[in-house]
């Protein structure tokens, strides 16, 4: 794959922002414009909170021209500060350093709710959870002095967009795997999706035809296809942050609005609450709320919601992402009868979701983590790549501005200091010790990782 080619697909996998509509539209199919434009005015318009994905904290910090500074959390800091080096990891910023915004304040270091929600519930959870008593949170703050040439437009990297490029990867790397496991990895993915068939029609004639269905026995054959579609744990799990984010009106969320802030607290709440199994592995694929169970935990974490309401709108918007998220763009998939169940046939119409697939089968395959972590490796060289050609500093998700931003390892000659830090009485962050770290363009392994790590026992490097 040249440069041009890797070009466009990562052009299209980022949510380009602005202050007239949020997000803008580029490079849909056609049959999915209207539909496209529709949501965004809705999103943005129509829901309490819709002001802030125009206007919010992390857009504010990212489009100034002076120090950016941001808050990352560590259990690794040992051996962090031993060997001198951070290593960023893969997941939803594909292979950056983590981050959360810090707004600068006379008293301290204001933590964004996302980054607080991190340091003193997410992290001692996982800890905690992993039976780890030697290692506590730690949190590091970042001062980058942003460069005079960095990009000044909002563009976010949308994990759920990188779909054809996990197939265009696999593609110029299957040779790796033996003949057998070729075979076998195709096979499967053709499976899955050949057994999913009800549920990819029925969400194709939703968007396309307009075929009216129930919310509840919708959301019943999402549940069922997940294990078959785990992208769809992932789609699931966004809609419902997205929901909540954008429709509640507690005061919480309130007081943070007023902030600048998308409240996270409300879907980190629910999640691990509801599957407490996520602590120490965080898999979305397990995100599978039943449809009855679904309205329970929404009203748990705030009953300011309407949930009927909220059925409604994630029947809408989960078929809405299938078809623009997992559908080749222009292609409409129909006579599902019709189909030919066969890898190359099906990565025409259906290869976002053969990328997906097979991302996330090679998680589990036979020579996993190695063949794993070259193909992490060799898409976060093409991510680097083209945020190095557009001067992108800081990527964030750009699934929904709600804080999570990342420093690009991999940027030339970029300036920044780093200290560890400590939270004084009324929570703000205080530099407590200067540290002499360097961001090495190189993943860590995934296992090291403080979202994934289950192996303790052995000593792990410098993990982000």
């Amino acid at each position: 794959m040249d440069f041009l080619d890797a070009y466009h697909l990562w052009a299209d996998a980022h949510a380009f922002f602005d202050s007239a509509l949020i997000p803008s539209v580029t490079n849909h199919a056609a049959p999915l414009d209207a539909k496209t434009t529709a949501w965004d005015r809705r999103l943005a318009e129509d829901t309490p909170n819709g002001h802030l994905l125009r206007q919010n904290a992390l857009f504010e910090s990212l489009s100034g021209n002076g120090k950016l500074h941001l808050l990352h959390v560590t259990h690794a800091l040992e051996e962090i500060s031993r060997q001198g080096v951070l290593y960023p990891s893969g997941g939803c910023l594909v292979g950056s350093i983590y981050c959360a915004p810090l707004t600068a304040t006379d008293r301290g270091l204001r933590m964004h709710n996302l980054g607080s929600y991190v340091l003193t519930k997410e992290a001692p959870a996982f800890l905690s959870k992993l039976g780890v008593t030697d290692r506590v949170p730690t949190p590091l703050i970042f001062e980058i002095d942003t460069p005079p040439q960095a990009y000044r437009g909002l563009a976010g990297v949308d994990y759920l967009r990188l779909g054809l490029i996990h197939l265009q990867i696999y593609s110029h790397l299957e040779y790796l795997l033996s003949k057998n496991e070729r075979h076998q990895l195709r096979e499967t993915v053709v499976s899955r999706v050949k057994n999913s068939a009800a549920f990819l029609a029925t969400t194709s004639g939703v968007v396309y035809r307009g075929t009216r269905v129930d919310a509840e026995p919708f959301l019943k054959l999402l549940d069922e296809t997940i294990p078959r579609l785990p992208i769809l744990g992932y789609l699931y799990f966004e809609a419902v942050a997205e929901y909540l984010m954008l429709h509640s009106t507690s005061r919480h969320t309130r007081r943070l609005a007023e902030l600048g802030e998308l409240n996270n607290w409300l879907y980190k709440e629910m999640l691990f609450a509801s599957f407490p199994a996520m602590a120490g592995k965080f898999d979305l694929a397990k995100f599978r709320p039943r449809p009855k169970q679904l309205a329970a935990l929404i009203h748990r974490v705030d009953p300011t919601i309407d949930t009927s309401h909220a059925s409604a709108y994630l029947f809408e918007r989960i078929s809405y992402l299938v078809a623009a998220r997992l559908f080749v763009a222009g292609e409409i998939p129909e006579a599902w009868h019709h189909t030919r169940w066969e890898f190359d046939s099906l990565a025409t119409q259906l290869g976002p979701l053969l990328g997906h697939l097979i991302h996330r089968e090679l998680r589990t395959f036979g020579r996993y983590p190695d063949f794993y972590f070259y193909f992490d490796q060799h898409k976060a060289l093409q991510a680097w790549n083209y945020w190095n050609h557009m001067d992108i500093v800081a990527p964030f998700n750009g699934t929904m501005p709600k804080g999570e931003i990342g420093i690009n390892p991999a940027y030339p000659d970029l300036e920044y200091r780093v200290w560890r830090a400590e939270q004084d009485d009324v929570g703000y962050l205080q530099p407590a010790e200067e540290l002499a770290l360097t961001i090495a363009p190189r993943l860590v392994d995934i296992k090291y990782t403080l979202m994934r790590n289950n192996q303790w026992a052995a000593p792990a490097p410098s993990a982000a």
